[in-house]
């Protein structure tokens, strides 16, 4: 091989090591856009290699966990609330007017309660009668009732009640002035609606002397209160709204 061959074939060779070196720029590395395409850069990653979007889920559903947790045990204390301090019953009839009005809501409560003269008691039964009902306390036991049925008064230990609370007269019932007058039994309380003129009350038979055990509690705020309107029927009346010992 001469000089001038040998300078050609070093520039051939010195070419072709060019084209296996060099990269042409203008055309993107299909490995790499692959690689960008599988591995995003924007995907969160913790320092544990856990994907923060699965984190995420996990959190959220703890979340809920804990909020339905504190649901339940919110519905719980409710029930408790309302087993052993208070309840809502319905006003049903004219018995208690104008204390109470048909459809009111009030609010009892029966924790520890004992009966006394005076308190307005949801009883569950009467002696003959199946059904709730809403009096006040007239007597308690070891009490002397005397019904003045001729002339409209109540007395309780000898003292004359001012009952400003009653509508209509006390008359008498189907128990005769000896049945109802005396002292009343142990474990037994006497009882009667506002609403002297249409109230079944003690003075009947049919409801009799109350036993203790049979009273749910003592009615306590008259928080929906209702009024009558000019056309006999019952609206509701806010401003009522009363604690009802005042």
């Amino acid at each position: 091989m001469n000089g001038a061959q040998s300078a050609t074939f070093l520039i051939q060779k010195l070419s072709l090591g060019d084209v296996k070196v060099k990269k042409d720029k203008t055309k993107p590395d299909v490995t790499e856009e692959r690689t960008a395409v599988e591995e995003p850069e924007d995907l969160p990653v913790t320092d544990d290699g856990i994907d923060r979007i699965k984190l995420k889920k996990s959190t959220v559903t703890s979340t809920v966990y804990d909020w339905l947790g504190s649901l339940f045990m919110a519905l719980i204390c409710v029930l408790i609330v309302m087993t052993f301090f208070f309840r809502i019953i319905d006003v049903d009839g004219p018995s208690m007017e104008s204390t109470l009005i048909n459809t009111d809501k009030v609010v009892i409560t029966d924790l520890f309660y004992k009966p006394h003269q005076g308190d307005i008691v949801v009883i569950s039964k009467g002696a003959h009668y199946d059904k709730a009902l809403i009096k006040r306390v007239i007597a308690t036991e070891g009490q002397d009732l005397q019904i003045d049925f001729a002339n409209n008064k109540v007395y309780v230990d000898g003292e004359l009640l001012d009952e400003d609370y009653i509508q209509g007269i006390t008359k008498q019932g189907d128990r005769s002035p000896e049945e109802v007058n005396g002292i009343i039994p142990k474990g037994k309380v006497f009882v009667m609606g506002d609403n002297r003129t249409v109230s079944l009350d003690s003075r009947f038979n049919e409801v009799g002397l109350i036993n203790v055990s049979d009273i749910i509690g003592k009615a306590q705020l008259d928080i929906i209160p209702h009024s009558y309107s000019d056309d006999g029927g019952c609206r509701l009346d806010l401003s009522k709204i009363r604690y009802l010992y005042d």
